[in-house]
């Protein structure tokens, strides 16, 4: 029996995908459910599972845009699985590259002429400021004639014997979406940065103070920075609602939840996740969610679903070393809060000048529908909360908000 296997929806308003890699070849002896292909969709990538074991015989390529429904392979359930063979292995296939072709220049054979220029091409050459020692002369015994002189150019550096091969190689679905809506993003909102500084010292304090008994009460789950700053953001944005909102045409959407969007790195590039009713969870429960959805990105599990529906945006240019960044909102969202990495600083307290580890926030927002107020508002709020986590997000009580 000849099974048509087909592209399944991979979720709501996907109609269509494209094949990135298979992972077998044609022919190869499949077992049911195991990962044949992986395929892109606009929001991430996915993997196809066999749907019987059996012979396969593959009906698209690497690179093809196919509608939901339609048909990429075929497997003959009817086929006998060879004798010794195993499941077949996943082919790893590099990404085709197209590489330009460098042609060697002709060599001839040295004589006395051998880098010579004629009298007409020494005066080209003299014309464009080329030294003939420059020029590989194609003339008899290497003589530099008047079509070599024509055809120099002006040295732009000193040659050396360094690959200048370009590769050519065409970006996933994902990230032509990413690169799209990105571009949308900077077109079609007014978008506006705004500025804060936040002094880490008291979360640190809390941190070095907790953060062992965190680890060990809650199953190996850490007390990190995301934490502090999650519960920072539910709190401004319950009272700057207007942050927490989104254009839909002529009318504003408002929220009375807090689905936080966290930007995390993973194999296919940038994933932004959501951790659902973010207000309503503890710290733990806010750590123990990016945990889990980190890991997920991190193994190619990731669903369009765990990254649809976020009302606001937080993204961590600090881990990878960035001071300062003006942060692109995530559309249709309204705001995107950057975080950036912690520097200690000489900074003035009480009149007196102390060194502090110093961190810089940034918040990116669609001044169509966030006014001057709101933003610079909810940027202090997110500072107030984070300078005295004790008193605004701990309610002066450590131990009970960090269920210890």
């Amino acid at each position: 029996m000849i099974l048509e296997m087909k592209v399944p929806s991979p979720g709501e308003s996907i109609t269509e995908v494209e094949i990135a890699t298979w992972l077998v070849k044609d022919g190869d002896y499949v077992e049911k459910d195991q990962a044949i292909a992986e395929v892109d969709s606009d929001k991430a990538t996915l993997e196809l599972p066999a749907e019987a074991s059996g012979i396969i015989t593959l009906k698209a390529e690497e690179g093809d845009a196919v509608a939901v429904g339609q048909v990429v392979c075929h497997i003959d359930t009817a086929a006998a699985k060879p004798d010794g063979a195993t499941a077949a292995p996943a082919v790893e296939k590099a990404p085709e590259v197209k590489k330009e072709e460098v042609k060697a220049a002709p060599v001839a054979e040295k004589t006395y002429a051998t880098g010579t220029p004629s009298p007409a091409a020494k005066k080209i050459l003299d014309e464009k400021n080329i030294n003939p020692s420059d020029i590989v002369g194609t003339g008899k015994g290497g003589r530099i004639t008047t079509e070599d002189a024509a055809n120099a150019v002006p040295s732009m550096g000193t040659p050396t014997n360094g690959s200048r091969a370009t590769e050519r190689v065409k970006l996933s679905m994902l990230r032509r979406k990413v690169a799209e809506r990105l571009v949308a993003a900077k077109n079609e909102t007014a978008m506006l940065t705004t500025f804060n500084e936040v002094n880490m010292t008291p979360i640190n304090i809390i941190r070095n103070q907790y953060k062992d008994e965190f680890k060990a009460k809650h199953n190996g789950v850490s007390l990190g920075y995301m934490s502090f700053f999650t519960k920072a953001v539910t709190r401004a944005l319950q009272l700057y609602p207007d942050v927490n909102s989104m254009m839909d045409g002529d009318h504003k959407v408002a929220f009375d939840f807090a689905d936080i969007s966290i930007a995390v790195s993973g194999p296919k590039g940038l994933m932004v996740p959501v951790v659902r009713n973010a207000e309503l969870l503890t710290f733990r429960g806010v750590e123990a969610e990016i945990k889990r959805l980190a890991l997920r990105a991190r193994d190619g599990q990731i669903t369009v679903d765990d990254m649809t529906g976020g009302t606001f945006t937080i993204t961590n240019g600090g881990v990878f070393g960035s001071m300062l960044s003006t942060p692109i909102i995530n559309p249709p969202q309204s705001g995107i809060l950057g975080m950036h990495n912690i520097i200690e600083r000489p900074i003035a307290v009480n009149g007196k000048v102390e060194i502090h580890p110093m961190m810089y926030v940034a918040l990116s927002y669609d001044h169509r529908i966030i006014d001057g107020r709101e933003s610079v508002g909810f940027l202090v709020a997110v500072k107030e909360a984070l300078e005295n986590p004790m008193e605004l997000l701990m309610d002066n009580n450590p131990k009970k908000a960090l269920e210890l």
